[in-house]
C-alpha cells in the first residue's frame, strides 16, 4: 500500500469519526428539544386546566344572583296535597359501615313525607358484622310502621352501582332519593328537593350540597372542608347556572327513574359510578338541578390514608369514565360546541396528574441531555406553578366565601392552603407508587375501597 493510500484511508477513518460523533451531538440535540416541548405542551395543558377553575370564579361571580334567584323560585314551587305526592324510594348503600349504619337509617326514617309513600332501602353487601345490624335496624323500623327493607347481596358484583342497579329492579316507583350511610339528611330534605321536579319535570336528578359533621376534627378535616365547599360551592353551582353538565355527587341527591333508564341504568364498571351515569344522561339531553341552600351534613375522613385512599379511587374513576366518555361527547350531533367544550375541559381535568408527572420527568430529561436549556424549563416551571397557585387559591378562597361567609381569617386560610398543596403533592406521590405497583403485577379487576367513617 502506497503512502497515499495510507493518507486517504486515514482521512477516511477520521471523517467518518467526525461524522458520527457531530451526529450523535445532533441526535442528542435533537432529544433534548423533543422532551423540553413535552415539558412545555404539559406545562401549556395544566395551565389552561387550573386555569379553567378561574374561569369558573369569574363565570360564578356573574351569574349567581340569576341562578340564587331560580333556586329560591324552585323551591318555592307547591307540592301537590299530601293524597298526590309521588312514592319516593330511599336507598342507603352499606359495606362493612358498622354503627354508623343506624343513625343514616334513622335519619331517613325521619323524613317527612307521607308514610305510605316512603319506602327505605338498605342496600347492605356487608360481610362483617353489619349485615346483622343492618337486618336489625330493619327489624326495629318496621315494628314502628316504615316500610324498610334490606337488600343483602351475596356478592358485591358492580359494588354501589350493581347496588343500585339490582334494588331499583325490585321496586315500581319513580324517585329514588340516594345517601351514603354516613350522611343526615334533614327532616324536610324530601319537601323542599321534590319541589323542583314539578316545576321541571324534565329534571334528571336534584343535588343537595353536602355539608359536613366533622370539619373542625383536624387539620385534614379541616383543608377537606375548603376544597369541598369550592367544589360545590363554584364549580357545581356554577355549572348548573350556567347549563353546563352537572355531575352526581353520588350521595344527597334525587333521581327520577326516566332519566336513569335513559342512561342505560347503573354500571359497576367503574368505581365513579355517579359520574358514568351523569354523563351517558346528559348525552341523552337530560338536565340537572344543584341546590346550594339544602345543606346535608356527612362524615369527612379524618386520618390521611383513608383520605389518600378515596383520593386516588375518585382519580382513578374519573379516569376511566373520561376516556370511556370522550368519544361519545365529541361526536354527538345534539349537543352544542359551547357544551361539548365545557364538558371536555371538565373530563379533562382528570388529566392534571398525568400531565404533571410527564412534564416534570420530559423536563428532568431535557435538562439533563442539554443543560443550556435548564434557565428556560425554570422559568417555565416556575411561571405556571405561580400561575396553578394563583388560581387554585383564588378557586378556593371563593368557595369558602360563598359557602362560609369568608368565616376564616387570611392567615388561618393561608395554612389551610398549605395543607392543600402538601395534600396535593402526597397523592401526587401515592399515584406514583400505585402505578409502578401496577406496572410490577398482572391487571387485576375493579376493585371499589369504601372509606370507613366512626360515626362521630
Amino acid at each position: 500500500m502506497s503512502a497515499l493510500d495510507s493518507a486517504r484511508r486515514l482521512i477516511s477513518i477520521v471523517h467518518r469519526k467526525l461524522v458520527s460523533e457531530h451526529g450523535m451531538a445532533s441526535i442528542i440535540a435533537l432529544l433534548a428539544l423533543l422532551f423540553a416541548a413535552v415539558f412545555f405542551t404539559c406545562a401549556l395543558l395544566l395551565a389552561a386546566f387550573i386555569g379553567s377553575l378561574l374561569y369558573m370564579v369569574v363565570l360564578h361571580h356573574r351569574l349567581k344572583g340569576a341562578g340564587l334567584q331560580r333556586e329560591e323560585t324552585l323551591l318555592s314551587t307547591p307540592l301537590p296535597p299530601d293524597a298526590e305526592l309521588p312514592h319516593v324510594v330511599v336507598q342507603i348503600p352499606s359495606f362493612n359501615e358498622g354503627g354508623v349504619l343506624r343513625r343514616g337509617v334513622a335519619a331517613a326514617a325521619a323524613l317527612d313525607w307521607p308514610r305510605d309513600k316512603l319506602h327505605i332501602q338498605i342496600l347492605d353487601d356487608s360481610t362483617d358484622e353489619t349485615a346483622e345490624l343492618a337486618r336489625t335496624v330493619a327489624a326495629e323500623l318496621q315494628a314502628r310502621g316504615c316500610d324498610v327493607v334490606t337488600l343483602q347481596r351475596t356478592d358485591r358484583s358492580g359494588f354501589k352501582g350493581g347496588a343500585l342497579h339490582e334494588a331499583m329492579q325490585k321496586t315500581p316507583y319513580d324517585y329514588f332519593a340516594i345517601f351514603d350511610v354516613d350522611y343526615v339528611p334533614p327532616v324536610d330534605f324530601l319537601r323542599r328537593c321534590m319541589r323542583p321536579f314539578f316545576a321541571e319535570p324534565k329534571t334528571a336528578f336534584v343535588q343537595a350540597r353536602f355539608d359536613f359533621l366533622n370539619p373542625h376534627e383536624n387539620a385534614l378535616t379541616e383543608m377537606q372542608m375548603v376544597t369541598l365547599d369550592a367544589h360545590l360551592g363554584i364549580e357545581q353551582a356554577t355549572r348548573c347556572w350556567a347549563g353546563h353538565p352537572l355531575p352526581f355527587n353520588g350521595t344527597c341527591g334525587i333521581w327520577q327513574r326516566a332519566a336513569i333508564d335513559a342512561g342505560g341504568g347503573w354500571k359497576g364498571d367503574t368505581v365513579t359510578e355517579d359520574l358514568d351515569l351523569t354523563y351517558r344522561g346528559w348525552i341523552k339531553g337530560w338536565r340537572a338541578l344543584f341546590l346550594t341552600s339544602v345543606p346535608v351534613p356527612g362524615e369527612l375522613p379524618a386520618d390521611t390514608q383513608t383520605w389518600l385512599r378515596q383520593q386516588q379511587r375518585w382519580q382513578d374513576g374519573f379516569r376511566h369514565v373520561s376516556m370511556r366518555m370522550f368519544p361519545a361527547i365529541l361526536g354527538s350531533h345534539d349537543i352544542t360546541p359551547s357544551a361539548k367544550v365545557a364538558a371536555l375541559l371538565h373530563i379533562c381535568m382528570s388529566l392534571n396528574q398525568p400531565l404533571l408527572l410527564i412534564g416534570l420527568s420530559a423536563g428532568f430529561v431535557a435538562g439533563l441531555l442539554a443543560p443550556q436549556l435548564v434557565p428556560l424549563l425554570l422559568t417555565i416551571f416556575f411561571v405556571t406553578l405561580g400561575w396553578v397557585v394563583f388560581c387554585a387559591t383564588t378557586f378556593l378562597r371563593a368557595g369558602h366565601n360563598f359557602i362560609r361567609g369568608g368565616e376564616m381569617s387570611p392567615p388561618r386560610f393561608a395554612l389551610v392552603l398549605l395543607r392543600y398543596v402538601a395534600g396535593q403533592a402526597a397523592t401526587v406521590g401515592r399515584t406514583v407508587i400505585v402505578f409502578l405497583k401496577k406496572a410490577a403485577t398482572k391487571p387485576k379487576p375493579i376493585v371499589f375501597d369504601r372509606t370507613p367513617k366512626k360515626g362521630g
